[in-house]
């Protein structure tokens, strides 16, 4: 499902800081963030090896692309991978507006997704989803501050957005003007197990017991086809002068690791 926070030309020292949980059935094989792909179009990010693509990732020219699922009971068994959505733009030389605007085309062929595109050497973010259902995709563009996305519409009130949001917002304010320390954030922001209220859980259409399993930031429930939950965090952080680094803590045979790549968008 995934959840996403991050401040966005609202920050002294970053252009942009971004923190993301990926949740996913355990036993999917994924690959550690890294750099994969060829010439100058190298994509630094995770990469599911079953689907082939990536809830998240960025690239030396200052593109960045994310993902989240949209929590709904029904699921299209025959539909394109959403993890090619964040590789279209990233693989692309077009603005974040011109691939929305493609994917909106198309949107009626995905299960339900949240897609966000930035540009950060011209300024530019970018919200497209596909939901609800029935509806013309939106496209909008994403304004400065801090956001939320869960697995609902960008800044939609679920619970665990608002506890996430007002978390970050502290965690920001304790620390002025200071750059964020991304294993710190992590700790602190992105392994709360808190689950909300039952009677406040949003009405998707689903099982409530699931909603109410997925209604954390970190998330870590037993199902029939295995453990499902919070398989990695990554927190993105780029300063104003380019310099940038992508901090991952993930799951690799049942044990947490860490790395950290530095880069600096040309």
């Amino acid at each position: 499902m995934c959840i996403a926070a991050w401040v966005w030309q609202a920050h002294p020292q970053h252009q942009l800081l971004l923190l993301l949980n990926r949740d996913e059935f355990h036993s999917r094989p994924t690959k550690a963030v890294g750099w994969w792909g060829e010439g100058s179009k190298k994509i630094l990010g995770g990469r599911d090896v079953l689907g082939g693509g990536t809830w998240m990732g960025c690239t030396k020219d200052g593109r960045l692309a994310f993902l989240t699922n949209v929590l709904e009971p029904d699921a299209m068994p025959v539909a394109r991978t959403r993890g090619d959505l964040p590789l279209r733009f990233l693989q692309s030389n077009k603005s974040p507006l011109e691939v929305a605007t493609e994917v909106a085309k198309e949107a009626d062929e995905y299960n339900g997704f949240n897609l966000v595109l930035a540009d950060l050497t011209t300024n530019v973010m970018v919200y497209v989803s596909n939901r609800p259902k029935g509806q013309p995709a939106t496209i909008q563009l994403v304004s400065p501050g801090l956001h939320v996305l869960s697995n609902a519409r960008l800044d939609s009130p679920w619970q665990k957005a608002i506890r996430l949001g007002k978390n970050f917002r502290e965690h920001l304010r304790k620390h002025g003007d200071d750059e964020v320390e991304a294993k710190d954030i992590v700790e602190r922001l992105m392994t709360d197990t808190t689950k909300a209220d039952k009677d406040r859980l949003p009405n998707t259409g689903c099982d409530p017991n699931w909603e109410h399993g997925l209604s954390s930031i970190f998330i870590e429930v037993q199902t029939d086809q295995g453990l499902y939950g919070t398989r990695s965090t990554a927190v993105l952080s780029v300063n104003y002068d380019g310099e940038a680094s992508l901090y991952e803590k993930y799951l690799e045979s049942g044990i947490w690791k860490d790395h950290t790549v530095h880069y600096q968008i040309e």
